[in-house]
């Protein structure tokens, strides 16, 4: 029997459309510890519940956050709850007493959805009776390890309540970034390079690893959303591509576009990033990026891999052992992550640090 009071559940959430990826996923890793569970799912989350009833802790926690592809945030969950429309608020309040919780923050959250989004009414209306109820049950305190309280909304009388614990979560509300289009920017590409340094490189350390005077290529660049972030980094590129380029980011002076093939095209000398967002099939991207990164012809490097429409986390976990297995061969040693950003569509975006 599924106890309500500890945290059977894995709860994730994902963009809508990719609940079979998420899952497939969270199934990776449940199978990799040898726990057996039961799946359920809706439009832009995934759910894994332990069949022993034992709490998910564990897999949870060894499961990190941040090495996780297609999950927008990563809780522990108590079983969800059908709500009273005449009292919502009871039935949550006996869930957290009896898990005997303790947190700093709550977090409304809903799935990625329209109809999701149609809840921020009722949400706002609950907000402060609720958190006031929970402080004078001290479960809303000032120091509880920086845990915060989830409370999932799927439906205005149904919730899931979870728990975040600080270093394997998501900081952003849903799991979401959103960043504001520049207009100056030639195309709306551009948010994925900006997200992805978000994702990928601590803040504290953009001004050394995205320094001015820093070269760059942006393979595919045709018309610059990508080579746009570049330049306002105060970074020289090489925009490789047979297509036109915006004409006022070609005004900077940063840039040197080369109407060549971005698969073929060699650089100079070595440089600081590699970026590429073509559209073409996985497996010749990542060999073009194998080549750059086993020759060592830049030092870091962000590039998407457009997926097929099925089975998404078969051909993303593919691709990523296939470069991992390449680079060690090859004696090169790099650390290597993948995410499913908010920007992204049908594509991911991988990251590559060299380490010597």
């Amino acid at each position: 029997m599924v106890s309500e009071t500890v945290p059977t559940s894995w709860l994730v959430y994902c963009r809508p459309g990719f609940e079979s990826d998420a899952l497939a996923e969270l199934q990776h890793h449940a199978a990799l510890q040898g726990i057996a569970c039961e799946s359920s799912y809706g439009e832009g989350w995934v759910s894994l519940t332990r069949v022993d009833g034992e709490a998910v802790n564990d897999l949870h926690r060894q499961a990190a956050f941040n090495k996780l592809i297609f999950a927008r945030q990563s809780l522990a969950a108590l079983p969800a709850l059908t709500l009273s429309r005449d009292d919502r608020l009871t039935a949550i309040l006996e869930q957290v007493k009896a898990s005997r919780w303790s947190f700093e923050e709550i977090w409304h959250e809903t799935p990625d959805t329209n109809d999701g989004k149609a809840l921020a009414g009722l949400i706002k209306a609950l907000t402060k009776p609720l958190e006031s109820m929970l402080k004078k049950r001290g479960a809303l305190r000032r120091s509880a390890g920086a845990r915060r309280l989830h409370i999932f909304w799927t439906d205005g009388d149904q919730v899931q309540l979870a728990m975040s614990f600080p270093g394997n979560r998501s900081d952003l509300i849903n799991g979401i970034r959103r960043l504001r289009f520049p207009s100056r920017a030639p195309s709306r590409s551009t948010l994925k390079l900006e997200e992805a340094w978000h994702e990928f490189i601590p803040r504290d350390e953009w001004e050394v690893r995205l320094a001015p005077h820093m070269q760059a290529a942006d393979l595919g660049a045709a018309p610059g959303g990508w080579t746009w972030q570049l330049v306002q980094r105060g970074m020289y590129v090489y925009a490789i591509d047979n297509g036109p380029m915006e004409s006022q980011l070609m005004k900077t002076g940063q840039i040197d576009h080369l109407k060549e093939d971005g698969f073929t095209w060699e650089p100079p000398q070595r440089l600081d990033w590699l970026v590429c967002d073509i559209v073409d099939k996985p497996v010749r991207v990542l060999a073009m990026v194998e080549r750059w990164l086993i020759r060592k012809w830049c030092k870091e490097a962000i590039f998407n891999l457009k997926l097929p429409m099925k089975k998404r986390w078969d051909e993303v976990k593919r691709c990523l052992m296939a470069l991992e297995e390449s680079l060690e061969k090859a004696g090169v040693h790099a650390s290597v992550s993948c995410r499913h950003l908010y920007h992204d569509r049908e594509e991911v975006t991988v990251h590559v640090r060299l380490r010597d």
